[in-house]
């Protein structure tokens, strides 16, 4: 007979394991249903590309970016028994002082940044030196409250954005110019606000972000196979300059010696091939360094090259010669009554700082008669002066490499009908001009009546380092070749025989015409001079076109004392450095 006590201890055990499989596949069931923060089998990376940089004709980088990296920690994973070997590996690889570390970290509890300025192989390092923390344990695993799932949260080094660097300085500014930070979504990346950084912002800029997404590796590395997709990173244009910095440097040295030594507000010159337009320098005395500019570089910040327009006195006058010659309204050797260095004009008397009675037309150039240049424009037409001043490029862009140019003002034919506007502008007074127009007019005469633009920028550099040269601009044929070679000669009289003198070097053929005008003041002239030089010098096998402009000297009001010089000491500069050899026979 069975047993009742032990038949109802077997009911009860059968009813439990029958209870235990009920709930154990209810858990199961709720398991497989219940939706699950499970780790992604995936992982994604992106880059952010990088801006372009500005490099010299001799290879030198002016302009170039710079990543920039945050180390972010949070507090609350650090191992309390490893906070110290935490600390004395994060000052190895950073170089932060451990005082500043440990300070850093007790401000707060939970999300620390320990430095927003990692640069790039420094970011390697520490991210090399987070991947071997979390190997050593260095850090705990935690359970979210939230989630309830336990995570590790380490030391990341974060991608924040890009500062623009300059590692020659001052050299070249303004026209490098300089760019401003913008920060969208946390990311702080430059847009140029000045200069070549302005003008060429858009082929600078970064073109493409990289992207990589893929099945992930157990340390979340991406797996790169035909599964995974990824979208390269495609940097801004480098921008490759026809201005070499060995040449630039020194130009920049002299200006700043030459404005001490003439006292002058500001001190510009320029030099380029005659033939081509490329640009060997373009300097100021007025720079700034564009990663610290201060209020008082203020009124460095333009490039006064193109943008500082101005009345540029005698030195027009070669152009308006040029123009008479064109229109067969002169004869380089008719004589023409200098008047005693007084002659008048309606209400105005026109005066010359060295009296002449007669004096041939050329020799007019010579030796800068306002007189003499005042009778002889009146032979043109309001028509023809207006036509032949916009045909030198007056009132026009110099250049297409820069920005914000100032065009200047030529008088309309209507006012150059008129005998003392006629008269006035014939010899530089009436018409605003800048620095790099003049440069275009003056090649013409060493160039056979030819006209180029003057050229900053030679090509743009991709990221697999291939060049693509900028489109060659058209040329204009100003003038009648016979014409230019005509007004050349007398360039060169010029600095033989006339104001040009001091620029004489033996073995170079060389040109030019001195200009002195008074400045403009709340609409009246001052007693403040422009003083400017501008010309050529030749060997036999180069041809360069340079020009000076010295903004208020207080030395002198004279061109042969001020801009001659520094046009002297750039040629100088030019035959030490290869540029040109003088023809001397020993």
């Amino acid at each position: 007979m069975v047993n009742p006590s032990k038949s109802k201890k077997i009911l009860l055990l059968y009813v439990l394991i029958v209870i235990a499989f009920i709930v154990f596949l209810s858990v199961m069931l709720l398991t497989v249903l219940k939706s699950r923060n499970m780790p992604s089998l995936y992982a994604v990376e992106s880059s952010k590309a990088s801006r372009g940089a500005i490099i010299s004709a001799d290879g030198f980088h002016l302009a170039t970016t710079k990543k920039l990296y945050k180390a972010v920690v949070d507090t609350r994973y650090i191992d309390p028994q490893k906070k110290e070997l935490f600390i004395k590996l994060f000052n190895i690889y950073s170089g932060i002082s451990i005082n500043k570390i440990r300070k850093r970290l007790s401000k707060r509890r939970g999300v620390v940044v320990l430095s927003y300025n990692v640069e790039e192989i420094q970011s390697h390092y520490l991210k090399k030196l987070a991947h071997e923390l979390r190997r050593f344990k260095v850090f705990l695993s935690l359970k979210n409250p939230r989630t309830g799932l336990r995570s590790v949260h380490g030391l990341s080094v974060i991608e924040s954005g890009e500062s623009r660097e300059y590692p020659y300085g001052k050299l070249l500014t303004p026209i490098l110019g300089y760019p401003h930070k913008i920060e969208e979504d946390g990311f702080t990346f430059v847009k140029g606000v000045k200069g070549l950084e302005k003008r060429w912002d858009a082929e600078l800029s970064p073109r493409q972000d990289g992207y990589s997404r893929g099945k992930r590796d157990v340390n979340s590395y991406i797996i790169l196979n035909k599964e995974s997709f990824t979208k390269p990173k495609i940097n801004g244009l480098s921008i490759k300059l026809t201005i070499p910095v060995a040449f630039q440097i020194k130009i920049e040295k002299m200006l700043d010696k030459m404005k001490i030594e003439l006292r002058a507000k500001e001190v510009m010159l320029a030099v380029m091939n005659s033939k081509t337009g490329r640009v060997l320098a373009m300097a100021s005395s007025n720079r700034y360094f564009p990663k610290a500019i201060k209020r008082s570089d203020y009124p460095s910040l333009n490039s006064n090259m193109i943008e500082y327009s101005f009345e540029p006195g005698s030195v027009l006058k070669p152009i308006t010669f040029s123009l008479l010659l064109e229109h067969k309204l002169v004869n380089p050797y008719e004589l023409v009554n200098g008047h005693g260095g007084r002659y008048r004009i309606g209400r105005k008397v026109i005066t010359d700082e060295h009296r002449f009675h007669w004096l041939s037309a050329e020799n007019v150039i010579v030796y800068s008669s306002n007189v003499g240049m005042a009778q002889l424009s009146q032979k043109l037409s309001g028509y023809q002066f207006n036509n032949g001043l916009k045909e030198f490029g007056f009132g026009k862009k110099s250049t297409p490499d820069l920005i914000y140019e100032r065009t200047g003002y030529v008088p309309t034919q209507q006012r150059l009908n008129n005998e003392i506007y006629k008269a006035t502008c014939s010899y530089g007074y009436g018409i605003r001009v800048n620095l790099m127009q003049l440069m275009r007019a003056y090649d013409v005469f060493n160039n056979n009546g030819m006209m180029v633009y003057p050229r900053i920028v030679d090509a743009f550099i991709d990221d697999q380092g291939q060049a693509k040269k900028l489109e060659q601009l058209d040329t204009v044929q100003v003038l009648p070749s016979a014409v230019a070679q005509r007004v050349k000669k007398i360039l060169i009289k010029t600095v033989n025989k006339g104001t040009g003198r001091k620029t004489i070097i033996r073995g170079l053929q060389i040109g030019g015409k001195t200009g002195t005008a008074h400045t403009v003041e709340k609409g009246k002239y001052v007693n403040k001079y422009n003083t400017t030089f501008m010309g050529f010098v030749n060997d036999k096998k180069h041809r360069y076109t340079m020009g000076v402009v010295v903004i208020q000297p207080q030395k002198s009001q004279y061109a042969a004392q001020t801009a001659v010089p520094v046009f002297k000491k750039a040629v100088e500069i030019m035959i030490e450095d290869g540029y040109l050899k003088p023809d001397i026979i020993k």
